[in-house]
């Protein structure tokens, strides 16, 4: 039995991790915004398989993690720490904002590294794995994109530097790459863009948590460093 520290929980390819890693009897920590938020979350997940904890940390307020964490009690140990929370806003470089950028890499890119900080001993303790759910946009992007895609190249080099200064503990690293999958932040993505959502021409948000799990079941001694994963047709 593993256990799990997962952010995103709440929806889309969190939620699907969350429910595939319970199935199997693995424990899950989920990190919510606020007290709220962390009753919801355990109440969704009750009774579907490994034990639910929850944790309390506000993505967007990233220097105030280590504050609320030193409040609360942690897992002693982690097999595995994921990055799957993240939001996007659309829009050309000549109308983004400060507050756009700032609320964007607060995020995708400030708090993994925060939540990453803060969590390396009991990653360090298991051997355990990070893994980066980042996006097409982290290898390439587009009009309109700047403010997710700068956050989400930034992740990419997070998890490369990670790798590199972590190996001799035994820590692996992982990022994945979706393409557009149905869940609502996609659904949010075609509202910007002012083109109808169709959820059948998208991957599920299980094909992606199932990429997730490979990446973490491959046996020690190999890890996988950067995964792609698309939808067909």
């Amino acid at each position: 039995m593993a256990t799990h520290l997962i952010t995103g929980a709440g929806s889309g390819i969190g939620e699907a991790v969350t429910r595939m890693l319970l199935a199997r009897g693995d424990d899950v920590w989920l990190l919510a915004r606020d007290a709220g938020r962390a009753r919801q979350l355990a109440e969704h997940f009750a009774g579907t398989g490994g034990e639910v904890h929850t944790l309390v940390g506000d993505l967007a307020e990233p220097a105030r993690l280590s504050w609320a964490f030193g409040h609360q009690s942690l897992p002693g140990e982690l097999d595995s720490l994921l990055h799957v929370a993240g939001v996007v806003e659309l829009g050309r470089v000549e109308e983004l904002t400060p507050k756009v950028w700032d609320a964007t890499l607060a995020v995708n890119l400030v708090a993994p590294a925060e939540l990453t900080r803060l969590l390396l001993p009991q990653l360090r303790l298991a051997r355990g794995h990070v893994v980066f759910v980042n996006s097409g946009a982290g290898l390439r992007t587009n009009g309109d994109w700047g403010a997710y895609a700068a956050s989400k190249h930034g992740l990419k080099a997070l998890a490369d530097a990670l790798r590199a200064e972590e190996a001799a503990a035994g820590v692996r690293v992982t990022s994945v790459y979706p393409g557009r999958t149905a869940t609502p932040m996609q659904a949010k993505v075609h509202q910007q863009e002012g083109r109808e959502y169709d959820p059948a021409r998208w991957m599920t948000a299980e094909s992606v948590a199932t990429t997730v799990l490979t990446a973490l079941d491959l046996p020690r001694g190999a890890e996988i460093v950067d995964l792609s994963v698309r939808p067909t047709g």
